[in-house]
């Protein structure tokens, strides 16, 4: 395959996976406002700190208020990871790839994307926002039904694949952050009603407060770290998502398990057996937020891998985009 066309592949697959998860981002923070008091520009201003776009933020819209930072990350054109912005950049990676996508994923891809400009062009209530914002978490799940359903599950497939369990990985892993590092308002709010409020919201953000009830019952913040974190069968888990990178990228290489040919299949072959063996009490213990951030930054080390392997050598105009396509 073509360095050109798996490029946008992989890229057209993260960036509708990064427009769902900003709106998931978004949500948990309008379930912490409805659950509980609030809604100053200080529980709003963590979201965009997370992106790492605080600076352009500020230099355009100043003070952080729930108005101006939904309209940033959901909205923005000018802001490359708001939700309007990523669906365009996916479509436009669709575009380039028609004759190897399915027809019936350039269709859904348009209707998303029309549908979000649509939402971006009306005046938007709290009621309207909740509604988007469902709105683009199912079309991005018709999106990834439709591709699994009607695209070969070959090379092509699982570069789309790759892409989309890595972002979600990534996005995962920045929701546990933000409750357990940034959003708690005080250490004094630990145990209290509305931290158990908190905890519950982030499960919703992730659509996983049923499964998670169903596996350990009553909602504790070891439970739930535990569930979003090292869970080898919920398909929004971190463990879960990056064994199934793993197994794309070596049935992209060729490459048998259990053994590597580039370097971002050992990165990713090393995470996963980290988190196969780690121990919930353990990662509380030494801090949850330290080790969510050196998580992070290998997902980032592995990412530049894949980049590095199968893209930078042959598609100049990948390297301009790396920068920022990829989220720090």
């Amino acid at each position: 395959m073509l360095s050109r066309v798996a490029d946008s592949i992989y890229w057209m697959a993260r960036y509708v996976e990064r427009a769902e998860n900003v709106a998931r981002f978004i949500d948990v923070n309008f379930q912490l406002m409805l659950d509980g008091p609030g809604g100053s520009g200080q529980q709003w201003e963590p979201l965009v700190a997370t992106t790492g776009d605080q600076e352009t933020f500020r230099e355009r819209l100043g003070e952080p208020s729930q108005q101006n930072v939904i309209r940033f990350l959901a909205f923005d054109p000018e802001n490359p990871n708001s939700i309007v912005s990523c669906l365009r950049a996916a479509r436009e990676n669709a575009r380039t790839v028609r004759e190897i996508i399915s027809s019936e994923m350039w269709l859904q891809l348009n209707k998303f994307y029309l549908m979000a400009n649509e939402a971006a062009a009306a005046d938007q209530n709290r009621l309207a926002l909740h509604e988007f914002f469902t709105e683009v978490k199912l079309a991005s799940h018709l999106f990834t039904g439709i591709t699994d359903a009607t695209m070969t599950h070959g090379e092509a497939w699982h570069f789309c694949r790759l892409g989309r369990k890595l972002e979600r990985a990534d996005k995962t892993s920045r929701i546990l952050d933000v409750k357990y590092y940034i959003l708690l308002r005080s250490v004094e709010d630990v145990g209290t009603p509305f931290d158990d409020v908190q905890w519950a919201a982030m499960l919703r953000s992730a659509s996983a407060f049923e499964m998670y009830r169903k596996r350990h019952g009553r909602i504790t913040p070891r439970g739930v770290v535990e569930f979003l974190l090292l869970d080898r069968e919920f398909p929004r888990a971190i463990h879960y998502c990056l064994l199934c990178a793993r197994d794309s990228l070596h049935a992209i290489s060729g490459t048998p398990a259990g053994a590597f040919r580039h370097a971002p299949e050992r990165w990713l072959g090393q995470l996963a057996s980290e988190l196969s063996y780690a121990s919930v009490d353990d990662i509380i213990r030494d801090g949850l937020h330290e080790y969510l951030d050196e998580l992070q930054t290998k997902m980032n080390q592995a990412s530049g891998g894949i980049f590095d392997t199968f893209f930078a050598l042959k598609t100049p105009r990948a390297s301009r985009r790396m920068a920022s396509q990829e989220t720090q």
